[in-house]
């Protein structure tokens, strides 16, 4: 009897504009609903940080734990986040400590993000607040093995396509090629 290595799943890579789209999505819904909830006071808002913060781990924590993986972004956009352990994919998501420090990191950066987009109009160096975000997601563009940002990394967490979704940016292309289509005629 001979001992077999059994080859590793493959994986793919998820685009990182996809990953954009997706984190973008599941940012811009929860900073509308944070927005309406707070207040119209410009400076920070603490009722509008605490929405913030409830949704975001609702949203991606528990819905992400629960889903096989997927937040709404990443449904919409089919994509998935597994743990990564010894530098190989695992077939399964990440436990829940992992998946709480992961989303705590790009959770604060997206808080600095919200806070700088209410705040734009009264203090335009508030810009800057994006900064921390930028710095973590743009270390995936580096990366040119797993395209992994910082919390991925710290974490041990990948993100990768997924065959469950909406397929939202496939539908997007289809539409407008479609819309060129009847505007040449």
């Amino acid at each position: 009897m001979t001992i077999e290595r059994v080859s590793q799943k493959h994986y793919p890579k998820a685009d990182i504009g996809r990953r954009g789209m997706a984190l973008g999505l599941d940012f811009l819904g929860i900073w509308l609903v944070s927005s309406l909830l707070g207040g119209s006071d410009i400076g920070i808002q603490f009722v509008e940080i605490l929405v913030f913060v409830i949704l975001w781990l609702v949203l991606r924590v528990v819905l992400v734990y629960n889903n096989q993986g997927q937040s709404l972004g990443r449904w919409a956009f089919d994509l998935k986040v597994l743990s990564v352990e010894n530098g190989q994919v695992m077939g399964r998501i990440p436990d829940l400590p992992s998946l709480l420090k992961r989303e705590a990191i790009i959770g604060l950066g997206a808080l600095l993000v919200s806070i700088a987009l209410s705040n734009i109009r009264a203090n335009p160096t508030a810009i800057l607040l994006i900064l921390p975000l930028a710095i973590d997601c743009g270390t995936a563009f580096y990366d040119a093995k797993m395209q992994q940002a910082l919390h991925d990394r710290y974490c041990g967490t990948f993100i990768v396509s997924s065959r469950r979704g909406y397929s939202l940016d496939i539908k997007v292309k289809r539409l407008v090629e479609n819309m060129r289509r009847n505007v040449r005629r």
